[in-house]
C-alpha cells in the first residue's frame, strides 16, 4: 500500500537510520494548532498540547502570527503566512474531527499518519480508549524525540534519573506503531502492536488520502475494513477537486516556496466517489462537510481560501 507516501511524500527533518526524513508538514499543522490555540474559536478550538512539541526556531513564527506582527524580508514573511494559512485550515478542521471522535469513543482509536497529533495528550474524553499512531519510523521518531522534550522533568531517589521519558498521555494508553506502508503490512504491524480487530475501533485518516492515488487509497480502506467491526466508525480528511487549488499548488512547487511545495496531491474525490469507494468496504457516510461550512459556522476568520473550500472532513460508520 502507498499510505507512506502521504505521510511523508518527499519529507524535511530530521534524518532516520533508513535515511527517511520526519515530515515537515507535521511540523507545519502542529505550528498552525499552536497558533490558533486560544485565539480562534474559542470555547470550540483548543490546543495547548501543539506549541510544546515545538522547537525553539519553530515557535517563532507561530509567536509572530499570535501578535499579528509580520516580520520583515520575503523568506521569514512566507513562513509566516504559510503559518497564518494552516491555522486557517486547521482550526474547522480540528474542530469537526474532534467531535466526531467524542461523538463515537470506543475503546480503540487507530490515527493513521498521526504526524504530531495531539488528540491522546489533551482529549478527556479518550480517558478509555487505547490509541494506536501509526506512522512512517522517521516522522515517529521524530516525534517521541518532542514529547521526551517536553516532559516535564521529575525526579527520582536518584538526581540523575528521570522519571517521565514523554509526556504523559490523558488516553489510556498510546501504542507507537512504526510502519512504512512501502514495505510493510498495516495489519501485521496492528496485530504486533495489539490492536483487536473483534472490538469496535474508530479509525482517523487526517490530512493523508491528497498525497495518494486513488488504488493507494482504496487500497488502505480495503486494509482498514478488514479490521471494521459493526459499531466501528471512519472519520476521513480529504480533498474535493478544485481549479484553483491545483494551480495554488503547482505554483509553490515551482516555486518551492512551502515545505508542502514537494508534496504533490496525488487524488481528488467529490463526495459522492468517496461515499461510494467507503460503500464498497461496508463503511456508510453520514455526514460530509467542507471546511469553509464549518469554519463560518464556528466564527472563524477564514478568507475563503480554496483549501476551505475543497477540503472535507467525512464520517462513516461500519454497517
Amino acid at each position: 500500500m502507498g499510505l507512506g507516501q502521504a505521510v511523508g511524500g518527499v519529507e524535511y527533518g530530521s534524518m532516520s537510520e533508513g535515511g527517511r526524513a520526519a515530515s515537515r508538514t507535521a511540523v507545519l499543522v502542529c505550528q498552525g494548532r499552536a497558533a490558533a490555540n486560544g485565539r480562534v474559536a474559542t470555547g470550540q478550538f483548543a490546543d495547548p498540547v501543539a506549541v510544546r512539541l515545538l522547537r525553539g526556531a519553530e515557535r517563532t513564527p507561530v509567536d509572530e502570527v499570535r501578535a499579528n506582527t509580520p516580520p520583515e524580508g520575503w523568506r521569514e514573511r512566507t513562513v509566516y503566512e504559510g503559518v497564518r494559512a494552516c491555522a486557517e485550515v486547521v482550526v474547522p478542521r480540528t474542530v469537526a474531527i474532534d467531535e466526531a471522535l467524542r461523538a463515537r469513543v470506543t475503546g480503540q482509536l487507530v490515527i493513521l499518519g498521526a504526524g504530531l497529533d495531539t488528540r491522546a495528550w489533551r482529549l478527556p474524553e479518550l480517558a478509555r480508549t487505547d490509541v494506536w499512531e501509526v506512522d512512517h519510523p522517521a516522522s515517529q521518531q521524530d516525534k517521541r524525540a518532542r514529547l521526551a522534550e517536553a516532559a516535564p522533568v521529575l525526579r527520582g531517589p536518584d538526581e540523575d534519573s528521570r522519571l517521565a521519558a514523554e509526556l504523559p498521555a490523558i488516553a489510556r494508553s498510546v501504542r507507537f506503531t512504526p510502519v512504512d506502508f512501502a514495505v510493510d503490512d498495516l495489519g501485521a504491524a496492528l496485530d504486533a502492536a495489539g490492536h483487536d480487530p473483534s472490538v469496535p475501533t474508530t479509525w482517523l485518516w487526517e490530512g493523508v488520502v491528497p498525497y495518494l492515488t486513488r488504488d493507494e487509497v482504496r487500497a488502505t480502506v480495503a486494509a482498514l475494513a478488514v479490521r471494521t467491526v459493526p459499531g466501528s466508525a471512519l472519520v476521513v480528511n480529504y480533498q474535493a477537486p478544485s481549479a484553483r487549488a491545483a494551480s495554488g499548488r503547482l505554483l509553490t512547487r515551482v516555486l518551492g516556496s512551502s515545505v508542502t511545495s514537494g508534496e504533490p496531491w496525488r487524488s481528488l474525490w467529490r463526495p459522492q466517489r468517496m461515499a461510494a469507494l467507503l460503500a464498497d468496504y461496508g463503511l456508510r457516510v453520514v455526514s460530509d462537510d467542507n471546511l469553509l461550512a464549518l469554519a463560518h459556522s464556528l466564527g472563524s476568520p477564514a478568507r475563503g481560501r480554496t483549501s476551505l473550500r475543497s477540503g472535507r472532513v467525512a464520517v462513516a460508520e461500519s454497517h
